[in-house]
C-alpha cells in the first residue's frame, strides 16, 4: 500500500486566501493522521501574475499558521518539459489532436452560444479531420479527446458519487498554440510524478477532477483518491473572494488574531468531531478524517473567530501570550521595550480582560507605553474643582508609600470617598482619567500598580488636570 501523500498547490499571483487555508490544513491534517506526507507545489505557470513576493508570503502564512511541508517545494515551471512531454505522448496514443481553429472562429462560436443562451462547447471540428487540410498560417493547439457517449461517475471521499454526463465535458485544450501547458494537464501530470495518493480540494474543481481523471485513465496511470471540500461563503451566503474584506491570514493576523485560535476555528469550519469544539494541535492530527467533513458549504463567520481567539487568550501560558503580543507588536505597532515592556508582562492577567484580540491588549497597554498621557477631551470635563481636589489629595497621602500593593492603597481611596462624601466611582474615575487620559480602560487598583510610584506621581502632577 502506498504511504499516503496530500498536496497544496497554490498561484503566487496575491496574498493566500482563507478559503486555501483551511484546503491547506485539511490535506496536512489528513496526512499527518495517515502518517503521510504533505507537500506544497507552487503552480506559477502564469508568469505575468506570479511573483516572488507572494511566494514568500504564502510559505510563511502557512507556517505562521503551523503547517510545515515535507520536503522541498515543487515549483510547477520547472517542470513544464514533462507536461509538454505527455501532451506529445497522448497525441501518439490518439488520445489527443491538433486543432488548427483560428482565434476568430473560436471567437465566434462562443458568440454563437451566447445567443442561444448555452454553455459554450467546441465543437470539434479537427477532432476527426486528416491534418493534410490544416492551414499553413495557423499554429494549433492541442485537445484532449475527451469521452463522448457515455456517462463517467467519480466516487468522492466527501461528495459521494459524482455523476456527469460525457458529452457535456469538451475537447479541452491541454497545449496552447505557444506550446504552454494548460492548467489541467500541468495537474495531473505534477499530481502523478508527485504520487499523490489523494487529492483534497474546494468542490469549484470537480469539473477540473474529470477532466484530469481523462488524461490519468489514457496514460494508464493509478488514478489518486479524491476528496471535494465545499467552498467557505460570506455570512451572507455568498461565495468568499480574494476581494472580501478578512479573506486573507494577513487580514487575521494584523488585529491580532492568533495562530492557534484561526487553525482551530478553521478546523470546524465544515467538520465536526462528536462536539468537540476546542482542538490542540495533536488533537487536530489525532481526529482528522474525510467522513467529518460536511456537504454544505461554510459561513465565515467574524464574531466567531474572535470568540474563539478570546478563548485562547484566557487559556493560554501567560508568558506565551506576552511572547506572541510582543511579536504582534513588532510586525503591526510599535517594538515595546525595557522597563514599559516589564511593567506589561506583570500586568498581563488584567490587561487581557474582555480583550478579544492582541490588538485588544495593546490598546489596553496604551497607558503603559505612552510617556505622555493622551486626555480624551470629553473625559477631560470631568477633572472638575472636586475631581482635583481628590487627585491632590490622593497624591499627598500615597507619597510615604514606597511599595504599592492593594492593601496600602484601600485604605486610602476609602478614607477620600468618606472625607469627599462620594463613592468608589467618585475617586477612582478622576484617577484613571488623569493617569490615562480616559474614564475607560483596568481597574484602577490596576492601572496605579502597574504604573509605579514614580509615574504616578509624574501624571498626577500634570498640569493639564490641575
Amino acid at each position: 500500500m502506498k504511504k499516503v501523500a496530500t498536496r497544496f498547490a497554490p498561484s503566487p499571483t496575491g496574498p493566500l486566501h482563507i478559503g486555501g487555508v483551511r484546503t491547506a490544513l485539511f490535506n496536512w491534517l489528513y496526512s499527518k493522521n495517515q502518517n503521510g506526507n504533505f507537500y506544497l507545489r507552487i503552480e506559477d505557470t502564469d508568469k505575468e501574475r506570479s511573483k516572488e513576493e507572494y511566494k514568500n508570503q504564502i510559505i510563511k502564512s502557512l507556517q505562521w499558521i503551523g503547517i510545515n511541508h515535507d520536503g522541498a517545494e515543487y515549483i510547477q515551471s520547472q517542470k513544464i518539459d514533462n507536461h509538454i512531454k505527455v501532451a506529445n505522448e497522448l497525441l501518439k496514443k490518439g488520445s489527443a489532436y491538433r486543432c488548427y481553429c483560428s482565434t476568430e472562429e473560436i471567437e465566434s462560436q462562443k458568440k454563437r452560444a451566447k445567443q442561444k443562451k448555452i454553455p459554450y462547447v467546441y465543437d470539434r471540428k479537427w477532432r476527426d479531420k486528416n491534418e493534410n487540410e490544416a492551414p499553413k498560417d495557423v499554429k494549433p493547439v492541442i485537445r484532449f479527446k475527451s469521452k463522448i457517449d457515455g456517462t463517467s461517475i467519480l466516487k468522492d471521499k466527501v461528495q459521494g458519487n459524482v455523476e456527469i454526463e460525457n458529452n457535456t465535458i469538451e475537447d479541452f485544450v491541454i497545449l496552447r498554440n505557444d506550446g504552454t501547458p494548460t492548467y489541467n494537464l500541468s495537474a495531473a501530470v505534477d499530481d502523478h510524478q508527485m504520487n499523490m495518493t489523494h487529492i483534497i480540494r474546494g468542490d469549484d474543481h470537480k469539473i477540473n477532477t474529470f477532466k484530469q481523471i481523462q488524461i490519468y485513465e489514457a496514460m494508464e496511470w493509478a488514478l489518486p483518491t479524491f476528496a471535494h471540500i465545499p467552498l467557505i461563503h460570506t455570512i451572507e451566503g455568498k461565495k468568499l473572494s480574494k476581494r472580501d474584506k478578512a479573506s486573507t491570514l494577513e487580514d487575521y493576523s494584523k488585529i491580532g488574531i492568533m495562530p492557534d485560535a484561526l487553525r482551530n476555528y478553521l478546523l470546524r469550519l465544515g467538520w465536526s468531531y462528536e462536539d468537540k469544539e476546542i482542538f490542540t494541535l495533536d488533537e487536530s492530527v489525532k481526529y482528522f478524517n474525510l467522513e467529518g467533513i460536511g456537504k454544505s458549504p461554510s459561513k465565515l463567520d467574524l464574531s466567531r473567530i474572535l470568540s474563539m481567539n478570546e478563548y485562547y487568550i484566557k487559556s493560554i501560558d501567560e508568558n506565551e501570550l506576552f511572547n506572541q503580543l510582543i511579536n504582534y507588536c513588532e510586525i503591526f505597532k510599535n517594538k515595546i521595550i525595557g522597563e514599559k515592556k516589564d511593567k506589561i508582562k506583570k500586568s498581563l492577567s488584567f490587561l487581557k480582560n474582555k480583550a478579544k484580540t492582541l490588538e485588544d491588549i495593546y490598546n489596553n497597554s496604551q497607558y503603559i507605553i505612552n510617556d505622555e498621557v493622551n486626555f480624551n477631551k470629553e473625559d477631560l470635563k470631568l477633572i472638575d474643582a472636586n475631581a482635583q481636589k481628590i487627585i491632590s489629595e490622593f497624591r499627598d497621602n500615597i507619597k510615604e508609600i514606597s511599595n504599592f500593593t492593594r492593601e496600602n492603597l484601600e485604605p486610602i481611596v476609602q478614607e477620600l470617598i468618606k472625607s469627599n462624601n462620594t463613592n468608589f466611582k467618585g475617586v477612582g474615575q478622576p484617577l484613571r482619567v488623569a493617569l490615562t487620559g480616559s474614564k475607560f480602560g483596568p481597574g484602577i487598583y490596576d492601572i496605579i500598580i502597574s504604573l509605579g510610584k514614580e509615574e504616578v506621581e509624574k501624571r498626577l502632577s500634570n498640569k493639564t488636570i490641575s
